[in-house]
């Protein structure tokens, strides 16, 4: 599933082309995705201005004149793609397109169906039941070791299973967690509890750090995600623990390698050398 770092590229590619212009048309093929799309969906987006593209977590918010957001979210499989000129042929699992007033078009495309596209109030979206029980954003100013320790005081959970709590910390996956936790020196098996002090500004710092260059690199691109130009993204080739078994520690001398164990069902990896 896109994490943070792909859906920040994503949302940063449609608001470069979307923000200010009109969405004069939706071709709506499906009557729904993950949930079903609201009622008269096409009619109430068309003909509405893009007043800002922003993000919450894994999710995309277009702001539209007149006091609705439309809330988006990728899934497993999802991709928004952009393209200039004549509309795209429609291709299989083209699920919406949305047509602009500068001749931008974009198409939510979705194999498994597992995204989302559902309307909100404006005002209200904060409060929505996707969005309403989000924790801290990774990028923002707030985001320190005194509020990671603040996080996870009194926590017995495992540390990789906290970083993954969409309550405590939004938008970070599988991926930027396991590299976060090398950068850091943390295990993960430890408990959440423990990282306080400087574990805590260590991860918090390691955390930033791997969001923000995945971010300049466009993402991870796996199995089906593209950038919204339908780039792929680079950060995959940086990965220093992820899907990496077997393979020797990058910071460890001598035979340490890197190992993969199995936790709430996703595959963690990490050294247990270094990561303490």
């Amino acid at each position: 599933m896109p994490e943070l770092p792909e859906v920040e590229t994503v949302r940063r590619g449609l608001a470069s082309r979307l923000v200010g212009h009109v969405i004069t048309r939706v071709d709506q093929r499906c009557e729904a995705l993950r949930i079903p799309l609201p009622a008269r969906f096409a009619a109430r987006v068309g003909g509405r201005r893009v007043a800002a593209v922003r993000r919450r977590g894994k999710y995309i918010l277009v702001d539209l004149d007149g006091g609705d957001t439309m809330i988006v979210h990728l899934g497993m499989s999802g991709r928004m793609i952009v393209a200039d000129g004549a509309p795209p042929p429609p291709q299989p699992h083209d699920h919406l397109v949305f047509h602009t007033d500068a001749g931008v078009h974009v198409t939510f495309n979705d194999t498994r169906r597992f995204g989302l596209v559902t309307l909100a109030q404006t005002d209200a979206v904060d409060r929505h039941p996707l969005l309403a029980d989000l924790g801290i954003e990774p990028i923002d100013a707030g985001f320190t070791g005194a509020a990671l320790a603040a996080l996870f005081a009194g926590r017995r959970t495992p540390l990789k299973a906290a970083l993954l709590d969409q309550r405590l910390i939004a938008g970070l996956g599988n991926i930027y967690a396991c590299e976060s936790l090398f950068r850091a020196k943390l295990s993960p098996r430890r408990k959440a509890s423990t990282v306080t002090g400087r574990r805590a500004e260590r991860l918090a710092r390691a955390v930033r750090e791997v969001v923000d260059e995945a971010i300049a690199a466009g993402g991870s691109s796996l199995r089906d995600y593209v950038q919204a130009s339908g780039e792929l993204g680079y950060f995959q080739h940086r990965f220093r623990v992820y899907d990496r078994e077997g393979a020797p520690c990058p910071r460890c001398a001598g035979d340490a390698r890197i190992r993969r164990l199995v936790q709430s069902g996703r595959s963690t990896f990490y050294c247990s050398r270094c990561q303490r």
